[in-house]
């Protein structure tokens, strides 16, 4: 159960707690290097940390404002999970709120790479799991690239500007192809610019950006989280919906624990469901990235969630429209025993 967990907890206000219980199968308790966390119960932006760009310091993958400093409330990552507290903002920590945080684990605070045109501020790399974070400052330069550290070429990654405000998340996916991106923060189709990923698919050692003000401003600063594929732990791919309540299969390799996926050819929300929020089939238990909305019962988005992938049966339009094209990124329950990026 190492490198992925989701923890469910509830607000307490003032009184502060620190949410554990990210294990390994043997029982050894590890700490998370990336916690995204929304509110469930309450109609709050989702709130993204990482120990790269420190303790505190968020951003919301539901609007395009600058990195904020929320300190007083996520005071740390610590062992087998983290700590919260309450400064009146009432953001991760309300009392009598649910909340879902999910969890990944990369390489600490990391060091800079050296790799690519642009050396970043750090890098932190899991080449086992194949997810880094890295931070970096713009240049404005076409073709510029930076180093991701996973020794294997990403097929998702996403960056957010964390200074100035105003720029939307730019999420590149293999499925789209890397002449395009699409914004997290938005339910919006995809679009083709090769003011994004300069039409160039990231390498086994680096990124490639284009000049676009939204990943690579100059004096600008970024922060990128980057995704190669595991074989027993996630799975990064598309998938053609067909309309149908048989919708498609799509294989994994493992059984989920977390999927986020988003129609590309047109607009959708993006929708995250997990194992724990719901643990039966069909998975209907939603929230989306791009939205501040509580969590709800999809009833007309069903899933199953198999040994081996998941499959539709619905055909909502943000799931499974006839002729759609979708991309989705899933890690496993049971995680690989051996395996490396691929």
């Amino acid at each position: 159960k190492r490198y992925f967990g989701t923890l469910l907890y509830t607000g307490n206000g003032t009184t502060g707690q620190t949410i554990t219980g990210l294990e390994t199968s043997s029982g050894t308790s590890w700490t998370p290097d990336w916690v995204w966390i929304k509110p469930r119960s309450q109609a709050y932006s989702h709130q993204l940390f990482d120990v790269v760009r420190g303790a505190g310091k968020n951003l919301q993958s539901n609007n395009t404002n600058a990195e904020g400093d929320l300190t007083a409330e996520f005071i740390g990552f610590a062992d087998g999970g983290f700590q919260v507290d309450d400064d009146g903002s009432n953001n991760i920590n309300q009392s009598g709120v649910t909340h879902v945080a999910w969890n990944w684990e990369a390489g600490g605070s990391g060091s800079s790479n050296t790799d690519g045109s642009i050396n970043t501020t750090a890098t932190s790399a899991n080449t086992t799991s194949g997810f880094s974070i890295s931070t970096f400052t713009g240049n404005g330069t076409s073709g510029a690239t930076f180093g991701h550290g996973l020794g294997v070429a990403p097929k998702m990654v996403i960056v957010k500007e964390r200074s100035p405000a105003g720029n939307n998340w730019m999420v590149g996916h293999d499925a789209m192809g890397w002449g395009k991106y699409i914004a997290l923060d938005t339910n919006a189709a995809q679009v083709t610019s090769s003011a994004r990923w300069n039409d160039t698919a990231p390498s086994s050692t680096v990124v490639t950006l284009g000049n676009d003000t939204g990943i690579n401003q100059n004096t600008a600063t970024y922060v990128a989280y980057c995704f190669a594929e595991v074989a027993g732990y996630s799975s990064i791919g598309g998938y053609e919906g067909n309309g149908s309540t048989d919708g498609p299969f799509i294989f994994t390799g493992f059984k989920p624990a977390w999927i986020m996926l988003k129609r590309y050819d047109s607009g959708g929300e993006w929708e995250v469901s997990d194992r724990v929020r719901d643990p039966d089939n069909p998975v209907r238990l939603i929230l989306q990235p791009n939205s501040n909305a509580v969590e709800w019962n999809a009833t007309t988005r069903d899933i199953d969630w198999l040994s081996n992938g998941f499959k539709h049966r619905s055909s909502h339009a943000d799931f499974n429209a006839s002729g759609g094209d979708y991309f989705y990124l899933a890690f496993a329950e049971s995680p690989f025993k051996t395996a490396t990026a691929r």
